[in-house]
């Protein structure tokens, strides 16, 4: 059993802190929030964010962010990746030479271009920082429903630690060494789950999604690759497996504001009728950087940034995706004749 501290009382955070507790560990939830604290206590439930996931009796809560890192042999950072640098900011005092910090959000540090990785490292260089991340909605691991996941890690070590504390009979984890590839496949796909859903949203079909999923992943991996990651990663859970279920599904919260987009909304009003934060609004102008650091092509991603900040009518950005100058599609092959 380990003795572990949620930073974050979002709808991840508490899911994961369920299957912690189910795993037998000791797990404390922060916030800062404390309205939000006083609710987990009286009825062991987020209601405002993942309402029917009933916390066990053994977890406790805090506002006190030392009660709920000092001692613990892990620290899951659960806040949503816009806060991701001012929370371990606050962190930093009481973290411990070597303490292991596992990140769960995504995205892309807009101003600086760092993933949250790199951020958490920035504010805390003390920590041993990891990632974990795959296809993995909130709404249903809180409900057990069969998962599998990848953790990155700088060291073999930490990577099966974490594999060891969450894995269950419904979650699988799996390791990796590219800490990289992992979570710029993670950022990257809201981005591209925002463009499925401003599809839906158009009233298109299954074509033009299977044409946004797999056109998106090679825009994802093209990128990744060149900025260090291993192409492999992109084939798997925290790439084209995060990407399908990201642009699938219901609960994703970045296909339900695209939707929104695509019937007309703007980005303000989108955000505010999905009522939690979209993680592809903020990690979209950060991939424009990065791909004009890196000078690599990203055409969807880049009619994702149009529609979202230049007020580009969605039907318009689709059309000129697809009135693009022809392309072969594997770029590295050759005709025999």
């Amino acid at each position: 059993m380990a003795k572990i501290g949620m930073i974050g009382a979002g709808s991840w955070g508490i899911a994961l802190t369920k299957l912690l507790a189910d795993n037998g560990h000791e797990v404390i939830i922060w916030s800062a929030l404390a309205d939000e604290i006083a609710m987990l206590k009286e009825k062991r439930e987020q209601t405002d964010k993942l309402p029917g996931v009933i916390l066990p009796e053994c977890v406790s809560y805090t506002t006190n962010l030392q009660e709920a890192i000092e001692g613990m042999e892990l620290l899951v950072l659960a806040v949503p990746s816009p806060f991701t640098r001012a929370t371990s900011h606050r962190m930093k005092e009481f973290v411990a030479q070597g303490q292991r910090i596992v990140n769960v959000a995504k995205g892309v540090e807009e101003k600086t271009l760092l993933t949250l990785s790199q951020i958490i490292e920035e504010e805390i260089p003390q920590a041993d920082v990891a990632v974990l991340s795959g296809p993995s909605h909130a709404e249903e691991v809180g409900h057990g429903v069969p998962t599998t996941i990848v953790v990155g890690s700088h060291s073999k070590k930490t990577a099966e630690f974490i594999q060891n504390v969450f894995m269950s009979k419904v979650f699988r984890v799996y390791t990796s060494p590219d800490i990289l590839g992992i979570e710029l496949g993670a950022a990257l796909k809201n981005v591209v789950a925002l463009a499925a859903g401003i599809a839906d949203g158009l009233g298109y079909g299954d074509n033009t999604k299977a044409a946004l999923i797999t056109r998106g992943i090679t825009e994802i991996a093209r990128l990744g690759v060149e900025m260090g990651g291993r192409y492999e990663t992109f084939c798997g859970l925290s790439g084209i497996g995060d990407l399908i279920v990201t642009c699938a599904s219901m609960h994703s919260r970045n296909r339900r504001a695209g939707i929104l987009l695509g019937k007309g909304f703007s980005m303000e009003e989108a955000m505010a009728e999905v009522k939690m934060v979209v993680e592809g609004v903020y990690s979209a102008k950060a991939a424009m950087g990065l791909a004009e650091k890196y000078g690599v092509s990203l055409p969807i991603i880049e009619q994702v940034n149009a529609v979202l900040f230049d007020g580009k009518n969605p039907a318009e950005a689709v059309a000129d995706l697809m009135l693009r100058d022809k392309k072969i599609e594997i770029s590295d092959t050759g005709w025999d004749v």
